[in-house]
């Protein structure tokens, strides 16, 4: 038998994950449970919602790390960071797809969409074409433009995780001219270091990252069982989004 907690408002802003539900059968999912003979080193799971934000994580770092290390001509560095950002942008839709239709927020995966290709164009122009004022904020442009995603990502999720991330780059913004010289990896740190954090962890919203396995489990995994088979099929017609479930 199990009981059913709604989220409450005071619910923790971050909260590690605690797998429930069966969560192997999350569509999508991967498991990862890192053993050295009979002990767990690391386990947790990631949904697509998650694996998307590893991807832009990992996107962000390798950009912002190598254009504060590595002596590349920028325009090189343009070429190469416009393509690895229109794959993250194209693989961020088809990982996300699902769940923001499923929620009706497609205008947050939209305006997410727009937000990172205007960031490409502005960032091209700006190198071959010379924008000074634009080259020499770069960090600025990145950190308010995705602080800008976060923020509309909070008010479509109701979360107070997105709007404290949003606020985390605005601050960054205001901190980059104490690190002069270092305003390239900080960024990297502020933007890649946030989203995996948000892969990571269970926070406040009703069903996006972490969260999202609780609501997969309630509005999607309707099982069939036909030949021995098990088949999912969708079911939305619960709306509660469930926190925790306690087996009795």
């Amino acid at each position: 038998m199990q009981s059913l907690i709604l989220v409450p408002s005071f619910s923790s802003i971050f909260r590690k994950k605690v797998p429930t539900l069966e969560i192997e059968n999350i569509p999508g999912i991967w498991l990862v449970n890192l053993r050295v003979g009979n002990v767990t080193i690391y386990s947790t799971f990631y949904t697509r919602i998650d694996q998307a934000c590893l991807l832009w994580g990992i996107i962000s770092l390798v950009i912002f790390i190598t254009a504060q290390f590595f002596p590349l001509n920028w325009k090189q560095q343009a070429i190469m960071w416009s393509v690895i950002s229109l794959i993250g942008t194209v693989g961020m839709v088809k990982l996300t797809r699902w769940w923001v239709r499923a929620e009706k927020l497609d205008w947050i995966l939209d305006a997410w969409v727009i937000l990172m290709v205007g960031g490409v164009i502005l960032t091209d122009l700006s190198i071959f074409l010379g924008w000074g004022q634009m080259l020499i904020h770069l960090s600025d442009l990145w950190l308010g433009l995705v602080a800008i995603g976060y923020f509309f990502t909070a008010a479509g999720m109701r979360s107070r995780t997105f709007t404290l991330t949003g606020l985390l780059h605005l601050l960054g913004i205001l901190l980059l001219p104490y690190f002069s010289g270092w305003q390239f990896l900080t960024t990297g740190i502020i933007m890649g270091g946030s989203v995996i954090l948000l892969a990571e962890l269970e926070w406040d919203s009703e069903g996006t990252c972490s969260a999202y396995k609780q609501y997969i489990q309630l509005n999607l995994e309707s099982q069939t069982f036909e030949s021995g088979t098990v088949q999912s099929k969708p079911n939305f017609a619960i709306a509660s989004i469930i926190r925790e479930v306690n087996r009795l």
